[in-house]
């Protein structure tokens, strides 16, 4: 559906293609659109139906008022935004790794349905005698790093599993992608560091965790880790993250993900 938007975009001068649904759909529809070769003079909008839509809070996009996000779509100016690549699969948002990523996918949809993004935490608080570290080497520019670690995000935006800000300075137009690490801890702190990570986010834990910014990012597991495209999920071993600068014209709100917040250049 969304090539055959952009073909009608490309034929009949069409401006804007919007996403209606979640963290997934966008990046479905975003990718799609990339792939297809979206056309100057043409953008894409989010109309957030999604269970989190962890994308559009970070973005400006009013998650309660589908009015309000459908005026942003129609007549905001659009700004271009990165894209992120794992392994040549396009992402918008944020890849999670670890535990995080687990309870991603084992979060039961009726749950995510009645409760919203609270379903991600009480999921993950029923799991966490099941959390095992999973030893790591992740290499950046002018970064390097080796050991057992719990959960991993690597932010082209700021947010996901419900609100929590796993790369909470991460930019989406400035061409880098922020990585997120969390060591392995001894485990009577575990619970009370994934806790204060839910409740508050990667900047809790700043003390403990492992950060970089860069424009590629390559990850190595001693075996087989779960990891979350926004939303989508895969098991690897071995990865490489790229990040392809201003890839996409998207009309979105006022947000401090972009490098100038007020639309200037």
């Amino acid at each position: 559906m969304t090539a055959e938007a952009v073909a009608e975009a490309r034929n009949e001068g069409l401006d804007c293609i919007v996403a209606g649904g979640g963290d997934g759909t966008i990046n479905e529809v975003f990718a799609a659109a990339y792939a297809a070769g979206l056309p100057s003079g043409s953008a894409l909008g989010v109309l957030p139906l999604g269970t989190a839509n962890d994308f559009a809070h970070a973005a400006g996009v009013p998650v309660d008022d589908l009015t309000a996000a459908l005026r942003i779509a129609a007549s905001a100016p659009p700004r271009t935004i990165d894209l992120g690549l794992v392994d040549g699969r396009p992402f918008v948002n944020l890849v999670s790794g670890g535990f995080g990523s687990r309870v991603t996918v084992e979060t039961d949809p009726e749950l995510k349905r009645r409760l919203g993004g609270l379903a991600y935490a009480i999921t993950g608080i029923s799991r966490f005698a099941e959390l095992s570290a999973t030893r790591g080497v992740f290499r950046a520019e002018g970064f390097s790093w080796e050991g057992t670690f719990i959960a991993l995000a690597i932010g082209n935006g700021r947010q996901a599993g419900g609100g929590v800000p796993l790369c909470p300075n991460a930019l989406i137009d400035d061409g880098l992608l922020d990585l997120t690490i969390l060591p392995d801890l001894a485990r009577a702190a575990r619970l009370d560091a994934f806790s204060r990570l839910m409740r508050e986010g990667a900047a809790a834990l700043r003390a403990e965790m492992a950060t970089a910014r860069s424009s590629w990012i390559e990850v190595e597991t001693a075996e087989d880790v779960n990891i979350n495209l926004d939303g989508e999920p895969m098991l690897v071993k071995r990865f490489r993250v790229e990040c392809r600068p201003r890839a996409l014209p998207v009309r979105l709100g006022e947000s401090a993900l972009f490098s100038h917040p007020d639309g200037s250049v």
